[in-house]
């Protein structure tokens, strides 16, 4: 069974064959911009304690991460919204380990910049059993130093791509996370990060899991 990484990375290369020389060049010149500009290495790290947040989820509930804590270890995902396959391919992965998640009493829940509604379908698509909750505006994902702005060209290319982020992120179509997946303990602590400019890099669903073993 291939990693999610080498899953994510054989879309990649086949993707690439269908996207417009010029299109590509875009996206290179984006993607090089945000890995230069240090915005990773901004973002919290192991040791670092976890921002709280109270945010609804895909069926409107609130969702604060001080309950979530109450009940054991937080694994806490970034992704930027269901109009991204990277996205969608690291959501899956991580819904095929929920299971050996919940056996170590931690909680999975997924952050995004969409709008409730967007989360729904998200959910019910995939059918996912972890919450999936919005952070509209990217508030929370500015407080774990994982907000960026998109560059005009890359957001026009996303217009003409009809992913219409002005709508699924709440008027707020140009603010997006970093991909990044912390594992919080009880106290609050982040024990383990990933975070990357490359959104076509994600952490690895076998070591969250050995992350949370070391929780101990």
């Amino acid at each position: 069974m291939l990693s999610l990484n080498a899953e994510l990375r054989a879309f990649y290369d086949a993707r690439q064959q269908q996207i417009p020389a010029e299109v590509r060049e875009v996206m290179r010149r984006a993607g090089q911009a945000l890995a230069d500009s240090g915005q990773s290495d901004r973002a919290l790290t192991v040791g670092d304690q976890a921002p709280r947040f109270r945010l609804p989820s895909a069926t409107g509930r609130t969702t604060a991460l001080d309950d979530l804590l109450a009940d054991g270890p937080v694994v806490l995902t970034f992704y930027r919204g269901a109009w991204c396959p990277y996205c969608n391919l690291a959501l899956r992965a991580l819904q095929q380990h929920h299971t050996d998640i919940t056996a170590r009493d931690a909680r999975l829940v997924a952050v995004s910049p969409q709008i409730p509604d967007e989360s729904l379908t998200l959910t019910e698509k995939h059918d996912l059993a972890f919450d999936v909750l919005s952070d509209i505006g990217s508030d929370t994902a500015k407080q774990y130093g994982l907000a960026f702005d998109l560059p005009d060209d890359l957001a026009a290319v996303y217009d003409k791509l009809g992913f219409d982020l002005q709508r699924v992120n709440g008027g707020h179509p140009r603010t997006l996370p970093l991909p990044a997946t912390y594992v919080i303990d009880g106290t609050g602590t982040i024990r383990w990060a990933f975070a990357d400019t490359d959104y076509t890099k994600r952490a690895e669903p076998a070591d969250i899991i050995t992350a949370l073993d070391a929780l101990g």
